[in-house]
């Protein structure tokens, strides 16, 4: 098999020379198509026929006339050049309310309580034929966001590498849930009773290290009751004990009023941290992804 390189290939302006020809059968008329001189078209013509090893027209009184080759050539030089005008004409554009895509997105648990629900009505919507796929934030997420797999990463996750756009959508602090008809604590939380009472916590969640190191740096060592492995149940269990649950503001905020608890002010320091949405460098000028990161933008840059 005969390998042809890009450099074996004529020049466009030969091809689309070439094309014009074949229509209109005069170098004269094809020159002032092209908006070139005379000569100069003849100089194309000359390479052309040199490169193809062809006169590929000849001069008869009916005009210039394709020869055999310029017959079975002239089709693959066409579909070369509408190939040609179709990519560079491509449209990138991202319909919402026409097109048919699944989107993928990491994201805690808690921001399938927070954010998802929110997101979900605004892409049923304006997108009605966009599929959503929420997906864990884990070790995996980098690998998914550069292949392809996930399309963004929302949340806390400062262990991304390089390679990855990010947008801060808003910050986080931290409050204490409790049962409003707790026994001992009313108005307000204090150190001593976040000290002496019983905790009920999340095994892992979004900036669960910088709780720990508060706590660390505040000698506090909880009374855990209860381990849970993520947000399901969590508010019913405060709802129905006296335990005390430490959280990020937003989920913790949406628990407690979906299940009437009281939400304390953090009686001790805790860092903030920045909740963002992450996507690959791969895919900033994609339309598909610009458009979902517009709609996370446009849903909870509000909420700083």
């Amino acid at each position: 098999m005969t390998t042809v390189t890009t450099s074996e290939l004529p020049d466009l302006k030969l091809l689309q020379l070439f094309d014009l020809l074949y229509d209109v059968r005069s170098v004269t008329r094809a020159a002032e198509q092209l908006g070139q001189a005379q000569p100069t078209v003849s100089i194309w013509l000359a390479r052309l026929r040199d490169h193809l090893q062809d006169p590929l027209f000849v001069r008869t009184p009916g005009g210039m006339t394709p020869t055999p080759q310029a017959d079975a050539l002239i089709g693959p030089c066409r579909e070369i050049l509408e190939s040609l005008r179709r990519f560079s004409a491509w449209d990138f554009s991202f319909d919402p309310m026409t097109a048919k895509r699944r989107f993928r997105i990491c994201m805690t648990d808690a921001s399938h309580i927070t954010l998802l629900p929110r997101m979900l009505a605004h892409v049923r919507a304006q997108a009605p034929g966009i599929r959503l796929e929420a997906a864990r934030i884990d070790g995996n997420t980098e690998r998914a966001l550069e292949s392809g797999e996930a399309d963004l990463a929302i949340g806390y996750v400062p262990w991304l590498g390089s390679g990855m756009f990010q947008q801060q959508l808003y910050m986080q602090d931290w409050v204490c849930l409790v049962n409003p008809s707790h026994p001992r604590i009313r108005a307000r939380l204090t150190l001593k009773q976040y000290r002496s009472e019983g905790h009920v916590i999340i095994a892992a969640g979004t900036g669960t290290q910088l709780l720990e190191q508060a706590l660390l740096r505040e000698d506090i060592e909880r009374d855990v009751v209860l381990e849970l492995p993520g947000m399901l149940g969590l508010g019913s269990i405060v709802k129905s004990t006296d335990l005390i649950a430490t959280l990020p503001r937003n989920i913790g905020e949406t628990l407690a009023r979906v299940n009437d608890l009281t939400a304390h002010t953090c009686p001790f320091p805790v860092d903030k941290f920045a909740v963002r949405q992450h996507w690959h460098a791969k895919y900033h000028h994609e339309a598909g992804n610009r458009w979902l990161r517009s709609v996370v933008a446009d849903l909870f840059l509000s909420m700083n």
